[in-house]
């Protein structure tokens, strides 16, 4: 467990039910830890199911967790993140910085099953849960 209760959530559309972080997540919400995620992400889940009812169950559940809105100075971050990684031999995308970045500025635990950022915090401090 992470040293911190304050979450910024980045799982994957095709993340199993018995996974790590799934469990980590269930936890947090059963202690009443907070969670945050951001625009993003939703919309990324949203991109990889079809169908009204599956869209439905996600923007549901996603409405009761606090959304993280990036600002310009976080844009600005991102790249810096990208540019540092890219130095270092790490490539990220876009969409990753930023939401790295969002973690940054918040001091938040990323909890994520998304192998890209365990690469990237070799050249960013970043907090994997």
């Amino acid at each position: 467990m992470v040293d911190t209760s304050v979450w910024s959530l980045a799982l994957r559309r095709d993340e199993q039910p018995n996974s790590p972080e799934l469990k980590i997540l269930v936890k947090a919400i059963d202690s009443g830890e907070e969670i945050y995620s951001t625009g993003i992400i939703l919309q990324e889940l949203l991109q990889g199911f079809s169908g009204a009812k599956a869209a439905g169950a996600i923007i549901d559940r996603f409405s009761a967790i606090p959304m993280l809105i990036p600002d310009t100075a976080d844009h600005i971050g991102a790249a810096e993140i990208r540019n540092k990684c890219r130095r270092k031999g790490v490539q990220i995308g876009t969409i990753d910085a930023l939401i790295a970045q969002l973690s940054l500025r918040y001091k938040l635990s990323l909890l994520t099953a998304d192998k890209h950022f365990k690469h990237m915090s070799k050249a960013v401090k970043l907090k994997l849960a």
